[in-house]
């Protein structure tokens, strides 16, 4: 069911795809960023176990 927009649909019907797109990326980067963090973190933790015994 979608509103009459009138002569602004375009407008906002854009807005909500840029905004669909923004969101889109902000979770793709936020994944990306937890999984280098991770490897990073394992990393470090492997290098103090080696360090300890």
């Amino acid at each position: 069911m979608m509103p009459d927009l009138g002569k602004y649909a375009f407008a906002v019907l854009g807005s909500y795809g840029v905004t669909a797109l923004l969101l889109a990326g902000l979770l793709v980067l936020t994944l990306v960023q937890r999984a280098r963090a991770k490897r990073l973190l394992a990393e470090a933790e492997a290098r103090m176990e080696k360090a300890d015994g």
